[in-house]
């Protein structure tokens, strides 16, 4: 309760401290972020995905906390609601990361991102069914949901200053990874949405992860693991 009562009075703080990174100008081009240098730019997009990861699990908290009960918290993992990125072909593995190069590095955080920009929009959707959902829970979705996309105006750019790449997006599709399977039960809603949450929250630890061993090997690539 009392990590819950900070988490409260935090967030406001968490919403207007945060380093803006929204690379768009008013005609929706991609002219801010360049003008950025490429060490303060990557700052900003580690930062933008340690919010993002720490919100996340915030949420994810906050939904177990309010809808899941303590024998469905422990079926989690056998209700047979795969992560939506299971498929994407980045690796997992300690020792897969560590030789993966730069290129493959930022194109895999970009993956990430995209593969998850239309299931939160979906998310926040599906919680307006809810019975009781605190406001909270809906301003954090919508926060996390607004700032990936951000995220990922931010890592178009880094790919562009660091790649020497032009504008571009993975070509894979998630299609087929994330359906909406017509009218299902309450409490498939709620596990499946707890599951969303708690996919989301390992992959925007990942996202996060990534881009430190990124910023690491600009410094010193030997040192970094």
């Amino acid at each position: 309760m009392f990590q819950g009562q900070w988490a409260i009075l935090l967030w406001p703080y968490l919403l207007t401290t945060s380093i803006p990174l929204d690379c768009r100008d008013e005609q929706g081009g991609l002219s801010r972020c360049p003008s950025i240098s490429q060490e303060k730019l990557l700052d900003r997009v580690i930062q933008h995905a340690e919010l993002i990861y720490r919100v996340s699990e915030e949420s994810c908290s906050l939904f177990e906390e309010m809808f899941i009960p303590f024998p469905l918290q422990l079926q989690r993992n056998q209700a047979g609601y795969p992560c939506i990125t299971k498929a994407l072909p980045i690796p997992s593995s300690k020792s897969e990361i560590q030789q993966i190069s730069d290129k493959w590095l930022l194109h895999s955080v970009l993956m990430l991102v995209q593969s998850w920009i239309e299931p939160l929009v979906y998310l926040q959707t599906t919680l307006n069914r809810y019975d009781g959902v605190p406001d909270m829970l809906l301003n954090k979705t919508k926060w996390v949901s607004d700032k990936l996309m951000s995220l990922e105006q931010g890592v178009v750019v880094l790919i562009k200053k660091m790649l020497d790449e032009g504008l571009m997006t993975t070509t894979y599709s998630e299609q087929g990874l994330f359906q909406d399977d017509g009218q299902p039960e309450m409490l498939e809603y709620v596990m499946r949405d707890y599951t969303l949450l708690s996919c989301f929250k390992k992959d925007a630890h990942k996202m996060e992860i990534l881009l430190k061993l990124l910023k690491c090997r600009q410094n010193d690539i030997h040192s970094c693991a």
